[in-house]
């Protein structure tokens, strides 16, 4: 037995094991009282509906869970970004699903929201995967708001994606699964 090799292992389950619990943490969005409150209005989480939507068994994988990890504390933090994206199969076709999670500040976009948005739309350009918005958004987060700029290359770059999926023949659905105001509405 090598020691450095047992050493390694335990550093590495250990790493493992952290990231499991910081992924289940995040899996929580807002927290369980935003959930609970979510489920009495009716309505599911943004996992929840990405889970009923995807072909159940079929293979899937979450991009960007940690991205928003440690930010914007003083707002009470932004987990995954306030934006859940999966890679999956819907009646066996490939896509790429973009569902803004409402436990999270309504589903408030903050800068990090932009960008997770626009690396969503990469992918499926990139992939020319078709892409499909479950919006449920109050919009811009207002105290940040002069941190989301609508330039080309911030937040305005979303709606030159839709035209440019639209030329390449990318299928772009978006579903509004909530009240969606302001600039919650546009995707």
């Amino acid at each position: 037995m090598d020691i450095n090799f047992n050493i390694n292992e335990d550093h590495n389950k250990l790493k493992s094991s952290e990231l499991k619990k910081q992924l289940a943490k995040t899996a929580l969005g807002g927290g369980k009282a935003r959930i609970e409150k979510h489920h009495s209005q009716g309505k599911m989480t943004a996992r929840e509906r990405i889970d009923y939507l995807l072909d159940k068994g079929s293979k899937r994988i979450e991009i960007g869970a940690l991205a928003g990890k440690d930010m914007y504390e003083e707002h009470g933090g932004c987990p995954s970004g306030g934006v859940v994206v999966v890679i999956g199969y819907v009646q066996g076709r490939q896509c790429i699903v973009v569902a803004n999670d409402a436990t999270v500040k309504a589903g408030a976009w903050f800068p990090i929201t932009g960008k997770k948005n626009l690396r969503a739309q990469e992918i499926a350009i990139e992939n020319k995967l078709p892409i499909i918005y479950l919006v449920d958004s109050a919009g811009v987060y207002l105290p940040m708001q002069e941190q989301i700029f609508p330039d080309k290359e911030h937040f305005g770059r979303i709606f030159r994606n839709n035209a440019v999926m639209s030329s390449m023949g990318i299928p772009q659905i978006a579903a509004v699964m909530g009240s969606c105001v302001a600039g919650g509405a546009y995707l």
